[in-house]
């Protein structure tokens, strides 16, 4: 057997196997679903509501599979018949420079993707969250999330590809490492200034107003030793009624981010509970953790990456006839499934780990009853599913489920 083919035929197998063992954790989800409310969340939902909730459960997860079942079958066909190669050769009758030629490669394969995507997309937010109450958004506003993620994906992620490209193809067995300080430097920059940048693009954030509110969020700050200058709402509701909150950015550049929803289905007491756990990730060090992780798992990604783009059989498993970075990209992708499963299993479990301490550091100031109210209250208003299957929440669930965190903080 030929190289190339030992390692087409390897990533026809795993990209085959991740599919069908997706599938089938979403399938044993499925499984739990029942017309019945299960007696662990009698009291937290009511009939009509636990009935509605399996409704839209149900409703995504079918939608999950047929989304799923498309794009799986699109990309087998454009494996099994060289599709990435012939686009390859396609582009170098018409590009000769390497850097113009990988995005142009990467733009055309976005773009497609964005086209096949978009009915999707449109169908879940026009007719299923329509459906169940959620969806507040016009159909301007689609529209220009749209263009404006297009354009951004374009620029932000063009300058980055492009920086990469022309490391990988010019700096010879170092270049991942100058990639990883290219990366390093973006991520830590959009941490800071991500709510400053891009959110606007999107949504208006103002600054909460005084009053009962700002005064009990400010008081637990000082009583937690956690300086708070900078908290804002952002108009969520203009797109959908489902409610969150969020912190980015580091010392000055701190910020809390309500969402207008939040203030609108939480008591006072309830949304300092939800801070009091966000302010506990940053005081058990979680933020910190997370990005260092994250740094180290980029610069693992792009040395492993590097090892595999000096394979020349890597590329002509796609249809290339020499190694290319473009190729070589996609192919990797695909053979890494398998480690980034693994790596996101023990992301998820040390996630859920700092969850529950999180969860404490609230319960140590007295709020574990309105943490509980409040959570209770979101996984509602979204109608979460709260009886998953323990399998699904292993592999995929970066927090514990509603009733987990409940038994932890009654204790």
């Amino acid at each position: 057997m030929k190289n190339e083919t030992f390692y087409f035929l390897l990533i026809i197998f795993i990209f085959v196997l991740d599919f069908f063992w997706t599938q089938y954790l979403s399938y044993r989800n499925r499984k739990r679903m029942s017309p019945e409310i299960p007696p662990q969340l009698e009291g937290i939902y009511d009939k009509e509501e636990y009935t509605k909730q399996q409704a839209y459960q149900k409703v995504n997860s079918r939608f999950g599979l047929y989304t799923g079942l498309f794009s799986f079958v699109v990309l087998l066909g454009i494996l099994l018949l060289g599709g990435f190669g012939w686009l390859d050769n396609l582009l170098r009758q018409y590009i000769d420079n390497e850097i113009c030629l990988t995005l142009s490669f990467f733009g055309v394969i976005y773009v497609a993707n964005e086209i096949i995507s978009l009915p999707f997309s449109y169908y879940g937010t026009f007719v299923i969250e329509e459906r169940f109450g959620f969806n507040k958004s016009t159909k301007k506003i689609f529209w220009l999330d749209q263009l404006k993620s297009l354009l951004l994906t374009i620029i932000l992620g063009g300058v980055i590809l492009a920086l990469i490209t022309w490391l990988y193809s010019s700096l010879g067995s170092l270049a991942w490492l100058y990639a990883w300080g290219v990366i390093t430097i973006f991520s830590l920059f959009m941490t800071l200034f991500y709510s400053n940048i891009i959110v606007p693009l999107f949504n208006k954030q103002t600054p909460l107003e005084e009053g009962e509110l700002r005064n009990e969020i400010e008081a637990f700050g000082r009583k937690a030793g956690f300086g708070i200058n900078n908290i804002y709402v952002m108009d969520a509701s203009k797109r959908s009624s489902k409610a969150n909150a969020y912190f980015t950015g580091f010392g000055s550049k701190k910020r809390i981010v309500l969402f207008d929803t939040l203030i609108n289905d939480l008591t006072t007491d309830e949304i300092v509970a939800v801070l009091a756990h966000e302010i506990g990730h940053y005081k058990k060090k979680h933020t910190l953790q997370s990005m260092l992780i994250s740094i180290l798992y980029a610069g693992a990604v792009l040395f492993i990456l590097s090892l595999f783009l000096g394979n020349p059989y890597i590329a002509m498993a796609l249809g290339g006839n020499v190694p290319l970075f473009h190729l070589g990209l996609i192919a990797f992708s695909l053979l890494f499934t398998p480690i980034s499963l693994f790596l996101g299993i023990l992301s998820s479990v040390l996630s859920r780990k700092n969850e529950y301490q999180a969860d404490a550091y609230a319960a140590s100031f007295g709020y574990s009853e309105y943490l509980v109210s409040g959570l209770k209250k979101l996984s509602v208003k979204s109608l979460s599913n709260l009886n998953p299957d323990p399998l699904y929440v292993f592999f995929y669930y970066s927090h514990p489920t509603l009733l987990q965190r409940m038994k932890m903080l009654q204790k």
